[in-house]
């Protein structure tokens, strides 16, 4: 990787050629169809370009929260198939419709809804979301029949088109996801006797993707894999043959000799045990580094890898490197590629008590993003 351009204070790299390659990766496993999931600014990556890369790597739709992030792509040129399934109460869905982002449907009047946003050169896209477990949105299973009824009616007279049909796993255990898959498959059967037809069936994220052959469907939606980074607790990212996509770093912003019992940032959480070098560095929880790892966590700089010492402040947290030799404007790097010696994001998120999802996620806009293609 290249050095940090002078003057950065903070950074984000996103190679751009890893999330096109991991999701060529990932097609040759599955042997399906992927959703790439953009939501929440591509996982902290940046939607437009994590898209613009997964379609290069072979996706044929990009899957996203909510219409206003689908509706942000369109703007920004991507013209795939996007998916879109968290709507608000009383939603209306002629933006969405206008603009051919299909539209994730999870009770009669969503789809009612749907129908309505229908022009007369264009019927609404939509995929069924349906409960098979998990407790959160979802045509319930008592709705069933008189969904998917309405549905092959609206069908029928050109109000919509049934795109797919789709739900979400818990990845508790194998066997609470293969009682899922059997619910899904009884509600595929009803909605084929009710004359529905669908494109497309998925309800397989990364985790079952990779983990359960039976959940793939023909079709997967793929969120962290695609960004390098292992749905597993127990297999990492060089496991899987993924290369994860973000490097944060930050240039050295200061560097203070200090002696034994010298208190280290807010609440004096750490004193120095011996005369000591401290480094500063200036990323903090406005940038989403997690302040709950403070004192836990670690960062590269030189080649070594320094503790975090004391409290994660807003904007700068310090690390303790002892007698190595460091000097203003050395890089430091929190988290990267482990197989390129930078410590994993997953190191951030044990001392945070939370998952590798969540630290790529909230590094903030104040971090600026600047795309590589290896």
């Amino acid at each position: 990787m290249s050095p940090m351009p002078a003057g950065v204070l903070r950074e984000a790299v996103i190679d751009t050629g890893a999330i096109a390659a991991n999701v060529r990766h990932l097609r040759r496993l599955t042997d399906a169809e992927v959703i790439a999931v953009v939501k929440a600014d591509g996982y902290g990556h940046g939607a437009v370009r994590s898209a613009a890369a997964a379609l290069d790597g072979g996706a044929s739709r990009i899957g996203v929260a909510d219409i206003g992030e689908g509706l942000a792509l369109r703007r920004a040129g991507i013209d795939a198939p996007v998916l879109a399934w968290l709507h608000a109460p009383g939603a209306s869905f002629a933006d969405a419709a206008a603009q051919g982002i299909e539209l994730g449907i999870s009770s009669f009047d969503q789809l009612l809804a749907a129908a309505a946003a229908a022009s007369a050169v264009r019927a609404a896209g939509v995929h069924l979301k349906i409960e098979t477990g998990l407790g959160r949105n979802g045509i319930a299973p008592a709705d069933y029949a008189v969904v998917f009824a309405e549905a092959a009616r609206l069908e029928r007279i050109g109000k919509i088109r049934v795109i797919g049909i789709f739900s979400h796993l818990s990845n508790t255990t194998p066997d609470d996801d293969r009682a899922a898959l059997g619910r899904f498959r009884e509600a595929l059967a009803l909605a084929a006797a009710h004359g529905l037809a669908p494109q497309l069936r998925h309800i397989a994220a990364s985790h079952a993707a990779i983990a359960l052959t039976e959940a793939r469907f023909g079709c997967v939606r793929l969120g962290i894999s695609i960004y390098g980074l292992s749905p597993f607790a127990d297999r990492t990212s060089a496991d899987l043959g993924l290369r994860p996509a973000m490097t944060l770093r930050a240039p050295v912003a200061a560097v203070r000799r200090v002696p034994a019992g010298q208190g280290v940032s807010y609440g004096y959480l750490h004193r120095t045990e011996r005369d000591t070098t401290l480094a500063l560095i200036p990323l903090g929880y406005a940038d989403g580094v997690p302040r709950n790892a403070s004192g836990g966590a670690a960062v590269r700089i030189g080649g070594s890898t320094f503790p975090v010492a004391g409290r994660i402040a807003m904007d700068q947290f310090v690390v303790d490197v002892g007698d190595t030799s460091v000097a203003v404007g050395d890089e430091a790097v929190l988290f990267g590629d482990p197989t390129l010696g930078m410590p994993p994001v997953e190191a951030w998120a044990d001392a945070a008590d939370t998952i590798n999802y969540e630290i790529v996620t909230r590094i903030g806009p104040r971090v600026p993003r600047r795309q590589v293609a290896q």
